[in-house]
């Protein structure tokens, strides 16, 4: 399979993909036994790589970073890879769980409540029968122990799954699966945020005529105001600013690690 390109976004390297690329590098990476991980990203994630440098190298060093918000699939597009599309994680998390059942590939939910997990593994069993699902396990809303992460690097390990959903929120979740690939056997691990809870059926998506044109935060901000208004309202207009920026040769943001 061909190299896949990146494009600088702020100095974060975004994945020029669709959702075919997506499953068939994330299938190769299974087949070979890599150890992975896939960082979800839309403006958010962007723009808090613009405040962490830890961050930004953690997203450099993924094996995908994949456009999740049409802002990405612009500037791609823009950049001239023509074929670039939204690989949004709740999406991409549906096409491999039923890829997965041809494939026999066998998947752990790490991240959300108890409630939402049971939810989850029900619904997705139902929707796909023959899922693989190796375990799950929600943690405490708090640091876990030293003991602690042991026990849950053990019990995926034990579980022999091949891809590792988590879902804990960026930026947590990307640094989780920084500080646990390679301490973990399973080939693939992804973050997808609120796809547990989508999925689970806890929470509301955004229509899809809304996610195609750019305002499903929008959307998720009428639905949780109190949590996100103050990122979307901080996060947007400056992303704008410094795309602008970058656009312009105003600034030079380097995709070195």
């Amino acid at each position: 399979m061909p190299l896949i390109q990146r494009e600088s976004v702020l100095g974060v390297g975004v994945s020029a993909i669709n959702m075919e690329l997506a499953l068939s590098e994330v299938g190769d990476w299974i087949r070979q036994g890599s150890s992975r991980y896939v960082c979800v990203t839309g403006v958010h994630g962007v723009m808090e790589s613009q405040r962490s440098e830890e961050l930004r190298r953690i997203h450099n060093g993924a094996g995908l970073v994949t456009p999740d918000g049409m802002p990405l699939v612009w500037l791609l597009r823009a950049a001239g890879h023509r074929r670039a599309d939204r690989v949004y994680g709740p999406d991409l998390m549906l096409a491999l769980l039923e890829a997965g059942c041809a494939q026999g590939y066998s998947h752990f939910f790490y991240g959300a409540s108890n409630k939402a997990l049971d939810l989850l593994q029900h619904r997705m069993s139902d929707r796909f029968p023959g899922l693989n699902i190796a375990g799950a396990y929600s943690p405490p809303f708090r640091p876990l122990t030293q003991d602690e992460d042991e026990d849950v690097i053990e019990r995926i390990n034990r579980s022999g799954a091949d891809i590792v959903w988590v879902g804990l929120s960026t930026p947590k979740q990307e640094r989780w699966m920084a500080a646990h690939r390679g301490r973990l056997r399973a080939p693939v691990l992804i973050g997808v945020g609120a796809a547990f809870d989508f999925h689970a059926g806890l929470v509301r998506q955004a229509p899809r005529v809304l996610q195609r044109s750019g305002l499903e935060w929008a959307f998720r901000m009428a639905m949780e105001p109190r949590r996100l208004w103050r990122r979307y309202m901080t996060n947007n207009p400056l992303f704008v600013l410094l795309i602008l920026g970058q656009a312009l040769s105003l600034k030079r943001y380097s995709l070195e690690n």
